[in-house]
């Protein structure tokens, strides 16, 4: 694992003022021109893909609609002369596995492509099909994600049809279960870690936004907070033998951790649910239990399930440490408990995360879509690009442009996905010439 530096403060590139206006497609090479012409004159047909597979239902755990969707989207690669291979999960894991591709060269920069199949609404979701007004395209998934996996089809295309694959090293990663990953995570990850271990390079195809792009993003990682108390007349509450009892402890650590852990930019801590009393049965699982309890009886269990979410491993490790401590400062009369468990690593700003910014700006700017700058890492949620962070630079949110995702009212801007997937194209034809 290399060193990085981790201050998002420092902006790794500054650009020459000849830079800040912008630049006319012209002055693209030829071969740049030949790529980006070959995106516009598909438009209709990355539009018409799009339709196919939103069509298609790819919930999480809709097995059978995840490997249909991926189907489609590996003839494309085959097509484009890349070696395909669906990785399936085990039973035990109970995802539908993984697409990948590649093309193995020896010139320029390794890159690896990042992307899911699946998205969130199940076969019983009322919202299944995309609609169309305009410009503006409705549907489930549309641009969480399977916009960006039509814009990396669409870019791959382009490139192949300049004869600009040639030589070069591309990994596709599809991902299964992005939305919902299968546990234990060194299974349901490891074949994207192992990818990222033999590239140089990863971009992310989440969903984008007009001028910016994703350099950082946050971990994600789940605790609970177990607490218990002696059970007893409420009446003696606070005396030597019963103490304070377990919601008391409950509130004492929840407030501390409000006022003492909280503070750190980017680091934020969500207690999700609470249950407490007598009696208490909880299903994590499902997040979901039952509580049972009486106003004269001191309460004897509480269980807080929560999640944390931070920039980088040492702001993680610190929070937890924080939160540890609290935990073993008792009230009388109680113990508790906190356990962690990790989901998502972060993904650090880095100065390499910077330099591909840099390269997307000057891309942008010479397709005349103007410059990029970096999301802030608190608006962006947890992605499978964060495994990969570790062992490679990446930059995220290469997808079209859209709102709403994981409601129904998602939809996607049309007008943005032959500019994104133009950007894409050149972007990885520069990675692969240096």
């Amino acid at each position: 694992m290399r060193h990085r530096k981790l201050s998002i403060a420092v902006a790794a590139v500054t650009f020459v003022a000849t830079l800040a206006g912008t630049v006319k497609a012209q002055e693209l090479s030829p071969v740049e021109q030949e790529i980006a012409a070959h995106v516009e004159g598909h438009a209709a047909q990355a539009e018409a893909l799009l339709e196919q597979i939103v069509n298609m239902n790819s919930g999480t755990m809709n097995h059978d609609g995840i490997r249909a969707v991926g189907s489609i989207v590996q003839q494309r690669f085959e097509g484009l002369g890349f070696a395909t291979r669906w990785i399936d999960m085990p039973d035990s894991v109970n995802r539908a596995g993984h697409l990948f591709a590649e093309r193995i060269g020896t010139r320029g920069r390794r890159v690896l492509l990042i992307g899911h199949l699946d998205t969130v609404f199940e076969p019983g979701d009322p919202f299944q099909e995309l609609s169309r007004e305009e410009s503006t395209a409705s549907g489930p998934g549309v641009v969480d994600m399977k916009g960006g996996v039509v814009a990396m089809v669409y870019a791959l295309a382009a490139l192949e049809a300049a004869g600009a694959l040639d030589g070069a090293t591309i990994r596709v990663a599809l991902i299964g279960d992005e939305e919902f990953a299968g546990l234990p995570l060194e299974l349901s990850r490891g074949d994207l870690v192992a990818a990222a271990q033999e590239s140089d390079v990863a971009l992310g195809f989440e969903g984008g936004e007009t001028g910016r792009a994703v350099v950082a993003r946050r971990g994600s990682s789940a605790w609970t907070l177990e607490v218990s108390g002696q059970q007893g007349h409420s009446s003696l509450i606070f005396g030597e033998r019963f103490g304070s009892g377990a919601i008391f402890e409950a509130a004492r650590i929840l407030h501390r951790f409000h006022d003492e852990v909280r503070g750190p930019e980017y680091l934020t801590f969500n207690p999700g649910i609470i249950l407490g009393g007598t009696d208490v049965s909880y299903n994590a699982t499902d997040n979901r239990g039952t509580s049972f309890g009486k106003t004269n009886v001191i309460a004897q269990r509480v269980v807080v399930d929560g999640g944390l979410r931070f920039i980088s491993e040492e702001q993680k490790e610190a929070a937890r440490e924080q939160m540890r401590a609290i935990v073993a400062d008792h009230l009388p009369g109680t113990s508790a408990e906190v356990f962690f468990k990790d989901k998502y690593p972060a993904m650090p700003p880095t100065e390499g995360n910077q330099a591909l910014l840099a390269l997307l700006d000057q891309v942008s700017r010479e397709l005349g879509q103007g410059p990029v700058e970096a999301f802030d890492p608190a608006e962006r949620g947890a992605a499978d690009i964060s495994f990969v962070a570790p062992y490679v630079d990446g930059l995220d949110g290469l997808g079209p442009f859209g709102s709403g995702a994981h409601t129904p009212d998602e939809q996607l801007d049309l007008v943005s996905l032959p500019a994104v997937t133009k950007r894409a194209a050149l972007m990885i034809y520069r990675l692969t010439q240096e």
